[in-house]
């Protein structure tokens, strides 16, 4: 309901069926409005140029989007006039420069599970693909954890009496000309990884809940407390998400508050971030190993490397994302470096003597590898000694048929796709220690770190030989 008595505010909840998410905007308040089957226009939702008349942002106080994955403009520039409003609270339309003061709220399902999507995707992914922007979603203030509210059941419903919706509606809209954001600045004080956006959306989030909870301002200080706990909460699950999107540039996702009296800074956590990962503490089977490399979509995931041997003649069976025509020349240079440069890891190592049975499995759905030939064969030799990968290692960097060894790209997002992963070693190249500038400090000690200078080197390491 904060939509509803503060001013510009964006949010976005997604969820089960039968929560009431579109519910809210569509019969609590005659000043909301629900848009039903996602098909708009910029004409109908901000300016109409023919007609010279401001769309539904200057009518209603609420515009809801029911169905997120069904959302779509006719005109081109819609997404960009929507980013224009949501960040300013006005947008230019021709010659006009239009303010308004209308809530955005975007409300949808989620057919996945929750944990499913956290480890493999984000949990923004409902959305259509024209829509996932980082800018876009930077402009939301809060995501509202629709899995965390019950579905409706008719012990939901009360048999005494409650306000008269008309009077509720007058009431919440009365609330929209007060503001309590400066309610924190009596008591707390925001950590230093929140940016500008983050500050603004926090104190947004503060001002809505209590003017709903504390109308008359009789709030203390405990009741802040919780207000910013929450707003630090649904701010985060942005960020988290965004972190997913756009890599190293939302890195600072560790929000928390310092109470001014007694000093102590506490962080806020998120429940579903610490619902398991994706690389476990258990040792490995011998031929398993993990690896982060950009996939052919252009983002950066993790991938699971799974060779079995089999008695045969040297040949390489593939399946998986190693079955694609993308990832052949990876496991070309992979295979055939092995076979060349198995005697300087170990003479009991008998190449041609066996068959390989490559499973890849692309962990986080980025699509083909392009950096795994390194992987690959330290995996191989894994499987050939029966010697397993240190456990939570993730191997980094690409080689060529001749053992160069290329530096990582983009660094810092690497490493933290592999801790959001679960890894707490990582395995780089020499070529890329220029590049540890460009990675923050509370990041790169969150590692084990080992550096390697050339493939063979890699495989000792990985497998602890020396």
């Amino acid at each position: 309901m904060i939509p509803l008595v503060e001013n510009n505010y964006n949010c976005v909840e997604l969820g089960p069926r039968s929560t009431g998410k579109s519910h809210v905007y569509k019969e609590i308040s005659p000043n909301s409005i629900l848009i039903s089957g996602g098909q708009t226009t910029v004409a109908n939702l901000f300016y109409n140029m023919g007609r010279r008349q401001v769309g539904l942002v200057g009518l209603w106080d609420v515009v809801a989007f029911d169905e997120v994955a069904g959302i779509t403009f006719k005109d081109g520039d819609g997404i960009q006039i929507m980013k224009d409003y949501m960040n300013s609270g006005s947008f230019a339309r021709g010659k006009a420069e239009i303010t308004a003061t209308a809530s955005m709220v975007f409300v949808g399902n989620i057919n996945q599970s929750v944990e499913s999507l956290v480890k493999t995707s984000h949990l923004l992914a409902p959305f259509p693909a024209a829509m996932v922007d980082t800018a876009f979603f930077d402009r939301m203030h809060a995501y509202i954890p629709g899995w965390e509210i019950p579905k409706f059941r008719p012990e939901s419903f009360t048999v005494q009496y409650g306000f008269i919706v008309d009077y509720l509606a007058e009431w919440v809209r009365e609330l929209r000309k007060v503001s309590f954001s400066d309610a924190i600045d009596r008591h707390y004080l925001l950590g230093n990884n929140l940016n500008q956006r983050d500050v603004r959306a926090v104190r947004k989030t503060v001002s809505g809940l209590l003017k709903l909870v504390f109308p008359d301002a009789s709030y203390s200080k405990e009741d802040v407390r919780w207000a910013l706990t929450y707003a630090l909460r649904v701010r985060r699950r942005v960020k988290e998400q965004l972190k997913k999107i756009g890599g190293m540039e939302f890195y600072d996702v560790h929000f928390s508050y310092i109470d001014l009296e007694s000093l102590e800074e506490q962080f806020v956590t998120l429940p579903e971030q610490s619902s398991g990962t994706l690389i476990g503490e258990e040792p490995l089977s011998a031929g398993h190993a993990y690896a982060v490399s950009p996939g052919d979509n252009g983002m950066i995931g993790l991938y699971r490397l799974e060779i079995q041997t089999t008695s045969g003649n040297g040949k390489m069976v593939r399946t998986g994302v190693a079955a694609a025509s993308g990832a052949s020349d990876a496991v070309k240079v992979a295979l055939n470096y092995f076979k060349a440069n198995s005697n300087r890891v170990s003479g009991s190592v008998q190449p041609d003597g066996s068959d390989y049975l490559l499973h890849l499995a692309d962990v986080q759905g980025v699509g083909t590898p392009g950096h795994i030939s390194l992987a690959l064969l330290v995996a191989l030799f894994s499987a050939a000694l029966g010697r397993a990968v240190q456990p939570q290692l993730v191997l980094l960097g690409n080689m060529t048929l001749g053992g160069t060894i290329s530096p990582v790209e983009n660094l810092a997002a690497s490493l933290q796709v592999a801790f959001d992963a679960g890894a707490r070693r990582v395995l780089l190249p020499m070529s890329s220690a220029a590049d540890l500038a460009t990675v923050p400090p509370e990041l790169f000690s969150k590692f084990q770190t080992a550096f390697y200078s050339d493939p063979v080197d890699a495989v000792f390491k990985a497998l602890s030989v020396y």
